[in-house]
């Protein structure tokens, strides 16, 4: 069965309800038990609300088909995900490799909780491929990679990665692959044990509410399930529905958030002003040859350096706008840009030419969006005139 496919059957069992087509959302806490020896037992697949309802399980059937996984669970947000996935794998006196271009809060996560628990982290140059061999120790027991990287969008060599880690053993890699969704990238199909979302990006679709997917190989599951439960995860009942309810329309949401991100690239390219684009589905990415051979498609995100200017240039460019918001998130219908300032790298200084920015294409007419640029460039124009 193929993706497109799956997207909209997996995780639904109508027959089970009534014949309707959407799984209902079920609110609750309280678990009742059919008898005193089922009690006695604790014989119920679900014994409390926080271990889930059919609206959380419609969507965890559905993430762990599409990715090929052991099993999916759903988290209250995307960095819910990531610190259950690192916590599932690493303790005190252990040793973590973090790739150096994550996600803010996730390196702000490592720096504060990890270091109070006692977990060193070594952050590492997201191009390192199979050398990352020479930063594992004998305590190392975790890799996390992001490809691409978080604003500046480097590509990294996952199977080169993954390979070192299990030449030198019991080492669990863990990948946040938000950026190009289930549909693009499939990273336990090349060996990395875990896999985390912020379903509040694209799986979700709607910029209306927070969620977080982990799932992994079957080897991982049993630890990732009970640090959960230790943690007292719980992803909401109407934020699973949202999600499910999103994943509905993934590949058509993905195929026009992609056909929208490569004409904004091409006219962005044709304007004097613009100095390089970042996005690894572009022929003059460095990052390209890695994207062409593991990935199948690339989503709506993506950055842009000019060459030179003034932050005031780059106000008046972004007030410019009407079509592209100014808000963090991204993945859903609207588009949204925001500037790439205050990055974090701690291996590699990130020194950009110029003003850079992020932006998200979203599902709005191209020629709109386009003509919403051409209007900033003009503003940029007449600040440095």
């Amino acid at each position: 069965m193929k993706d497109d496919t799956k997207v909209v059957v997996k995780g639904r069992h109508p027959q089970e309800q009534f014949g309707a087509v959407n799984p209902p959302v079920v609110h609750a806490s309280t678990i009742l038990y059919r008898d005193i020896e089922a009690f006695r037992n604790m014989d119920a697949y679900v014994s409390y609300g926080r271990h889930g309802s059919p609206s959380n399980f419609s969507l965890r059937e559905a993430m762990a088909d599409l990715e090929g996984g052991h099993a999916s669970l759903l988290t209250s947000s995307g960095l819910a995900a990531v610190t259950t996935a690192i916590l599932s794998f690493v303790q005190s006196g252990d040793h973590f490799l973090m790739v150096d271009t994550t996600y803010g809060p996730t390196r702000s996560f490592c720096r504060g909780a990890l270091r109070r628990f006692g977990v060193e982290t070594t952050f590492y140059d997201p191009l390192i491929g199979s050398e990352i061999k020479d930063l594992i120790r004998p305590n190392t027991k975790a890799i996390f990679m992001e490809s691409p990287g978080s604003h500046t969008f480097e590509m990294q060599d996952v199977p080169a990665i993954v390979a070192a880690a299990k030449d030198a053993g019991d080492i669990i890699t863990i990948l946040d692959n938000t950026w190009a969704s289930p549909l693009f990238y499939k990273p336990l199909a090349h060996d990395v044990d875990v896999c985390v979302h912020a379903a509040t990006k694209y799986i979700v679709g709607h910029s209306d509410a927070m969620l977080g997917v982990i799932t992994s190989n079957e080897a991982c599951w049993d630890r990732i399930d009970k640090m959960n439960r230790y943690m007292g995860g719980h992803a909401a009942p109407d934020d699973s529905y949202l999600g499910q309810r999103g994943l509905r329309t993934l590949s058509v949401r993905m195929a026009r958030h992609e056909e929208n991100a490569h004409k904004l690239i091409t006219f962005l390219k044709s304007q004097p002003e613009v100095s390089r684009i970042l996005y690894p589905g572009d022929p003059d990415d460095p990052g390209y040859e890695i994207w062409k051979r593991d990935f199948s498609g690339s989503s709506g995100l993506f950055g842009v350096v000019f060459n030179g200017g003034s932050q005031e240039q780059g106000d008046a460019f972004l007030s410019a706008l009407a079509h592209f918001g100014l808000g963090f998130s991204w993945g859903g219908y609207e588009s949204l840009m925001i500037p790439s300032t205050e990055i974090v790298r701690s291996v590699r200084k990130w020194q950009p030419e110029g003003q850079s920015f992020r932006i998200h294409a979203g599902l709005e007419d191209a020629d709109d969006l386009i003509a919403d640029l051409e209007a900033g460039f003009r503003a940029w124009r007449a600040v440095g005139a």
